[in-house]
């Protein structure tokens, strides 16, 4: 019998010669990631008696969920952390300057395909896009793993996700997997490795992967994956030289259950409040009325994302009683926007332009919400309090349909404007 991917990478890092699915095994991850938390999880370090993290190189901090720092409170966590990483000699450290972890870590060369990545985030799974094993971890598993460099971890069930059929007019990778969200439901998917198979997948750009693994956690996954090929391979060229090794499921692998979508006849999607996988067709809810849209996250803040935008809103007005938020992932995708005009189109608009980060998102700053308001937004939570305010709504969908509903001042189906 054959094995999966997951069952592959565990019994690697493992140093075993063979896993099964439901195994518990001790692993050595070859990165391990935390953010603003990291001042939090240094606390829990010294707690344990230990001077120096047992491996400093594979310690990435990137700063990212309130910068610059909007409170004194927020300000001394980030001086806690920048002290710790100078104390510890890290050299990972990317401070407010840089943008979103699951952007920047992609970005700087340090994921590739068959690694093991462990992150004090739940949206570690983004990184499964590039053929690794990338799952979220608690703050206190951080500690531990800087002070033995090990953890424990059940080997997942893998389910595989085949996405066939043509892409219709108006409908991108955000649709297809809310799509999938709403009908697998919030826990469709526990502590699963959701491997992303299928022609969709093989003609999608890697920005477009990320989206569905970054999203694989709001079904539940463990991790999601898609099989690194040319276009992965091409992506990492100019990014890093490092050595890799592609790991990929056996055909003769034994999956729990294959699931097969073909989305040919699919309607943009869009996720309701107050959860996830709340899920319905765009066409559902237009007219609803919306006072803020926000285009950005680690989910879709991408410069794929930002042209998908700029081509909407180029020569428009949003309307007057919609605030627009645009947030590049990184400082490397606001360089880009702004050298192809994208960013100029978007400030034309009447887009507010914002730096790199997670603020929103979260509701820690820039974008909070007020009770009553309604939010559009392309992030991947729409929790009850999630931007700030447990009495506003936050409706979660597509950059195109984000961009078309804050021209009119309510939710949208773009495609009508494609006709």
């Amino acid at each position: 019998m054959g094995k999966t991917f997951a069952e592959k990478i565990l019994a690697l890092k493992s140093g075993k010669y063979s896993v099964v699915a439901g195994e518990i095994v001790t692993v050595s991850p070859d990165i391990v990631m935390s953010h603003d938390n990291s001042a939090a999880i240094a606390k829990k370090f010294k707690q344990i008696g230990i001077d120096k993290v047992k491996h400093q190189e594979k310690i990435i901090i990137p700063l990212d969920h309130c910068v610059p720092a909007a409170t004194e409170k927020y300000a001394s966590n980030h001086k806690e952390i920048r002290e710790f990483v100078r104390e510890q000699k890290i050299e990972n450290f990317y401070d407010i300057n840089i943008g979103v972890c699951h952007q920047v870590l992609p970005e700087k060369g340090h994921i590739i395909p068959g690694t093991l990545i462990l992150g004090a985030d739940s949206h570690t799974t983004t990184y499964g896009a590039f053929g690794a094993f990338s799952t979220g971890i608690g703050r206190s598993e951080v500690a531990s793993i800087w002070a033995t460099d090990e953890i424990w971890l059940r080997v997942p069930e893998t389910i595989k996700v085949n996405i066939e059929g043509e892409i219709p007019p108006g409908i991108y990778p955000k649709d297809i997997i809310l799509h999938i969200i709403g009908d697998l439901g919030a826990d469709g998917a526990l502590y699963k490795a959701v491997e992303f198979s299928g022609k969709v997948i093989k003609e999608m750009d890697i920005g477009g992967r990320m989206t569905l693994c970054n999203m694989a956690v709001e079904m539940g996954a463990k991790i999601g994956y898609v099989e690194p090929d040319e276009k992965t391979i091409q992506w990492l060229a100019p990014r890093t030289n490092k050595k890799y090794e592609i790991i990929k499921s056996d055909l003769s692998a034994e999956f729990e259950k294959i699931i097969n979508y073909d989305i040919s006849d699919l309607e943009p999607q869009i996720a309701c409040p107050h959860t996830v996988d709340n899920v319905k067709p765009v066409s559902k809810v237009t007219g609803t009325k919306i006072n803020q849209a926000l285009i950005g996250t680690c989910t879709n803040g991408r410069i794929e994302d930002l042209k998908i935008a700029s081509k909407i809103l180029r020569g428009k007005k949003i309307s007057s009683k919609v605030r627009l938020l645009v947030f590049p992932a990184s400082m490397e995708v606001f360089a880009q926007a702004m050298e192809l005009g994208i960013l100029q189109e978007l400030v034309k608009s009447g887009a507010v332009i914002m730096n790199p980060g997670c603020g929103p998102c979260l509701g820690a700053h820039e974008g909070a919400l007020a009770p009553g308001e309604v939010c559009l937004s392309t992030a991947n939570r729409n929790f009850k309090g999630r931007m700030g305010c447990k009495e506003a709504e936050v409706y979660l969908a597509s950059p195109a349909t984000v961009a078309i509903s804050s021209l009119y001042g309510e939710i949208t189906d773009v495609r009508g404007d494609l006709k």
